[in-house]
């Protein structure tokens, strides 16, 4: 059995700024980091291999040439081979045009029976891709996956809601979306560390794949970004000191000359 995971790269949301002049994100000395969901997607890949050898991981992502480093990653925490579908053309590739060239890519890939992928990107937030993949792939999905068990041919899914969860049957090939909530993703293996940097990433560019330049990359983008921007700091909060019933006289005061209430 062979499952494909895509995974992305992505920067630490946490050091992430906004530069006021351009509106656009201020990249330098931002660290790059695997995806969380996607790390949650690869850690139930490599669990199923854990219980049968005979399967085989493919990592799959599209970025520029530094995301090797990401998916050498992939290969220290189990993965059997990477594959980076990179070139100038995707640059600007919005959800649509991103899903467009990654499953080109596994369609290149062939014979998969599960592809996973993390819920969406912490970059992002869509969680469009993952579903897009699927559509183009004309295969089944089941997105917010955060259990499952495999029966032969037949997958049972419990499907992550707001107020509970719903049971999904379905065959393979499937696309499943992971949440935090289906695993905890492993740490990389010191040993598969050096194996990972001895492996080949498998490298792509467009001239590998059945697309075309003019079907990707920003003009392709059905998606247009009107204003990115930081939200203004809210202003200091009140303090109102005092016994119960002051305190509550005060706020009343306070909401009443607000029109709050």
């Amino acid at each position: 059995m062979r499952i494909v995971v895509c995974v992305k790269q992505v920067p630490d949301t946490t050091e992430v700024k906004i530069d006021p002049k351009t509106g656009t994100l201020v990249r330098e000395g931002v660290p790059s980091i695997l995806n969380p969901d996607d790390a949650n997607a690869l850690e139930e890949a490599l669990r199923l291999k854990d219980t049968d050898k005979n399967i085989t991981i493919s990592v799959v992502t599209m970025g520029p040439p530094q995301a090797e480093v990401m998916l050498r990653e992939c290969l220290a925490m189990g993965a059997d081979e990477a594959y980076l579908i990179s070139d100038r053309a995707f640059a600007g590739s919005d959800t649509w045009a991103t899903s467009k060239v990654i499953a080109s890519a596994i369609r290149k890939i062939k014979d998969y029976d599960i592809i996973f992928a993390g819920r969406q990107a912490i970059d992002g937030d869509t969680a469009q891709v993952g579903p897009q993949i699927s559509e183009k792939l004309d295969i089944p999905q089941v997105t917010y996956v955060q259990d499952f068990k495999i029966n032969d041919n037949e997958i049972t899914v419990q499907r992550q809601l707001e107020d509970g969860y719903e049971i999904i049957k379905v065959k393979k090939p499937v696309l499943l979306t992971a949440v935090s909530a289906l695993n905890t993703p492993r740490y990389m293996a010191v040993d598969k560390i050096f194996e990972a940097y001895e492996k080949e990433i498998i490298t792509w560019t467009i001239d590998d794949l059945d697309i075309t330049k003019e079907g990707v990359g920003l003009q392709a983008s059905p998606t247009k970004v009107f204003k990115s921007f930081t939200p203004e700091p809210k202003g200091k909060g009140i303090m109102l000191e005092g016994s119960t019933q002051e305190v509550v006289e005060r706020l009343l005061v306070s909401l009443k000359q607000k029109h709050i209430i």
